[in-house]
């Protein structure tokens, strides 16, 4: 690929000197969040996109992902349960603001953006349930995969639906009907539900009745039917909802069903919780889980079917405006199809098995240490495998001359070996420091448990800095070693030396072999410096001062990259070379955002490749061809930070970093945050291919974006990046067989 890197004026060269650059970064602008939302001009003169439709469109490109006949049928399923958690977790933490501007009356547009966002969500979901009923669950019954409603089941498939009814079901129900002294029960945020209208009973003068059946959660949603039931290669599954459908009228004996309705209400489940005024900010997170399950109801779904006087008394009951029903043409929840993806046996209606590679810059078996001591190494998720991380963090939990362990933990999963080797590693009696974010989005309890297991066995964990969110993703190991400097004699000859891991992703080894991202190892001792600075400060609650060559945010990694675009418009009015890559996976900070506007109208040629949401539109005055905006969904989730500047023609006129960041202000004024250059000539050259010249050149899996906003899809007649860097990598592996 890297002959494509001189037509893009990619060239590889010395990393820039930044000395010139600003040290700080100065305060964002009082506007600056205000600029992110909705149809605000930027002072650059030019009209953002709106930001709710452009996460929107995000899920309709993934959806797409449902309807290409080149990916395997249950993985068109799997897209499909996809949106639906996207869809869930965006009414889950946006939509409550809006719904309070709603309910305010405000005038403009701040009332009419809920309707505005009811409207765009509504059209993703009938979408879905089109491409579920119409064309995947047909196409997997064309294949031998049935979902089997009452009416298809025979005698013997539904006396084992009984059975199972009676023997695993009922016992977990509990109806509840609705009357002075027993009133609508608590519903928990995504929880599934019946409704039900109950006939009159018996000597009741004809008085109509309203019962809710909560599920529990416990209960599997997908259940298989057992092979014998089923003609010779096909396979038979049954909804939970189907299951209590047929078996309604068995949990109440005296009244009749008249009408009934699967229901879920989704919740504004956004933690809050003012740092300043808590004590404990671990128990009071602990106290915050408790309630978040019943938050402010945002959106209601019910089935199709569902009769107006119980989806009216379903809105009255929660307070929501008819805007927020959502009446749904098939199960209420199609997340939980995913359980039918890993039921069905059918491994060829899946993506091929795809096995990360070993990367060839370490030993299999060696000391990553020792080849550390030589050379830095990327790694490249999930093409290259993690366990090169895993085994650094192993190595150095037996190895009894490292003294200490220090690591940022943002995601890691209630299961973690990484987690597991760092307790070890205090039992071993070695210093262990983690900073863990407590507040990381749905993440608050897994975090919770792991700060108290890792304090229970000595170590030192920390929460970062009040106010700000520690997303950087950064493992730091110091060892005692020989002085290797000749000349040197004599018992005092051991120096303390630090070895780093650098990353764009977290660490949790199974989202690394679902999603991009690039690491690095190394004992450079700048970045281990500066690194062992971060912890520092993070320990001590203050920002890190005197960074060489690390940036960090909030101080100075967006007036930095703000520099650095200023550079290539400087070079751009110049005559000289001027080039911008950034790829991200949203751009909706206002400054960065005017600073591409402003090199872009200066003569720079700029592509974004931006995954999710992307305000900056292409097309715009003065810019014309010179910024193009694409985005990429394909089989892994895009998540690598990759930002390149060129500004000018020399080899020291260039500067390529990775980051954990993303160009959104939340993340450059409220986060701290990572950004490192690759100074290796090699390496950088190697990012530029992996990272950036294939996403440039997709036409599988790449959308470009409008001037209006609009995602056109690629037409297919070129290559997928993803697929491109799975060949390259497997072929690799073998070569090195």
């Amino acid at each position: 690929m890297s002959s494509n890197v001189v037509s893009l004026g990619l060239v590889a060269g010395q990393s820039a000197d930044r000395a010139a650059l600003p040290d700080e970064r100065p305060p964002l602008s009082s506007d600056a969040e205000a600029l992110a939302g909705q149809g605000l001009p930027s002072p650059a003169g030019w009209q953002p996109l709106n930001r709710e439709r452009s996460i929107l469109d995000f899920n309709h490109r993934v959806l797409a992902q449902a309807r290409r006949a080149d990916v395997p049928l249950l993985e068109r399923l799997r897209y499909i349960t996809i949106v639906s958690s996207n869809m869930d977790e965006y009414f889950e933490v946006r939509v409550a603001e809006y719904l309070d501007a709603l309910r305010a009356g405000l005038p403009g547009a701040a009332s009419g953006d809920f309707q505005a966002i009811a409207a765009g969500a509504r059209a993703i979901i009938d979408e879905q349930y089109r491409l579920f009923n119409d064309e995947v669950m047909p196409a997997l019954a064309a294949q031998g995969i049935h979902i089997l409603n009452h009416a298809d089941r025979d005698a013997a498939q539904r006396r084992w639906v009984a059975r199972c009814f009676e023997q695993q079901v009922r016992p977990l129900l509990m109806p509840v009907a609705l009357d002075p002294s027993h009133p609508f029960p608590q519903v928990a945020n995504k929880s599934l539900n019946f409704i039900v209208r109950l006939g009159p009973a018996p000597g009741a003068g004809g008085e109509r009745a309203v019962a809710i059946v909560k599920v529990p959660r416990v209960l599997p949603r997908v259940m298989r039917l057992p092979d014998a039931l089923m003609g010779r290669g096909e396979q038979g599954f049954v909804l939970l909802t189907s299951v209590i459908r047929a078996h309604l009228a068995e949990l109440f004996p005296d009244r009749e069903v008249e009408a009934f309705s699967q229901f879920r209400v989704t919740r504004d489940s956004d933690l809050e919780v003012d740092e300043d005024d808590v004590t404990n900010l671990r128990q009071a997170l602990r106290s915050g889980l408790t309630t978040r399950h019943f938050g402010q109801a945002l959106r209601l779904e019910v089935v199709k079917t569902c009769p107006p006087e119980l989806s009216d008394l379903l809105l009255q009951q929660f307070d929501l405006p008819l805007a927020a029903l959502y009446p749904v043409n098939g199960p209420v929840n199609l997340v939980r199809m995913n359980q039918l993806i890993d039921l069905a046996d059918a491994p060829q209606l899946r993506f091929v098995p795809h096995e990360p590679a070993w990367t060839p810059a370490l030993p299999p078996q060696g000391s990553i240490f020792e080849a550390l001591q030589s050379h830095d190494v990327v790694l490249h998720h999930p093409f290259e495998s993690f366990e090169p991380v895993v085994q650094f963090l192993r190595e150095a939990v037996a190895d009894p001359e490292v003294l200490a362990i220090k690591q940022t933990i943002y995601r890691t999963g209630s299961q973690s070996v990484l987690m597991d080797l760092l307790l070890e590693a205090v039992r071993r009696g070695k210093e262990v420091m983690v900073v863990l974010e407590l507040k990381a989005r749905f993440d608050e309890e897994a975090n919770i448990n792991w700060a108290e297991r890792l304090e229970a066995v000595g170590a030192q964990v920390v929460y970062g800095i009040v106010g700000l969110k520690t997303h950087a993703k950064l493992l730091l190991v110091t060892r005692r070693e020989p002085d290797g400097r000749r000349g040197r004699r004599g018992a005092g000859d051991v120096v303390l030396r630090r070895y780093a891991h650098l990353s764009t992703g977290n660490y949790n080894p199974r989202t690394a072999r679902l999603y991009t991202d690039v690491g690095m190892l190394t004992a450079d001792p700048d970045l281990t410096a500066d690194a062992d600075a971060m912890f520092f400060g993070l320990a001590g609650g203050t920002p890190p001062r005197g960074l060489r060559v690390l940036l960090a945010a909030p101080l100075h990694l967006h007036a930095r990259f703000v520099a650095l675009l200023g550079q290539v418009a400087e070079a751009a009015r110049a005559g000289r070379s001027a080039r911008v890559v950034v790829k991200v996976n949203a751009l909706t900070d206002p400054g960065l955002m005017d600073a591409l506007v402003q090199a872009a109208r200066a003569g720079a040629r700029i592509d974004l490749v931006v995954r999710g949401a992307c305000m900056l539109p292409p097309g715009l005055p003065g810019v014309g061809d010179r910024i193009r905006v694409r985005s990429v969904v394909g089989r892994f989730l895009e998540h690598t930070r990759v930002l390149y500047f060129r500004w000018g023609d020399g080899a020291a006129d260039e500067a390529l970093y990775l980051s954990s960041a993303d160009w959104m202000a939340r993340n450059m004024a409220r986060r701290v945050e990572l950004a490192w250059p690759v100074r290796d000539a090699t390496l950088r050259q190697r990012v530029i291919d992996e990272c950036l010249v294939p996403y440039l050149h997709d036409g599988r899996d790449a959308w470009t974006l409008g001037a209006d906003g609009g995602y056109t899809a690629a037409d297919g007649s070129g290559p997928s990046a993803q697929q491109a860097l799975m060949r390259r990598h497997a072929a690799g592996r073998r070569d090195g067989d």
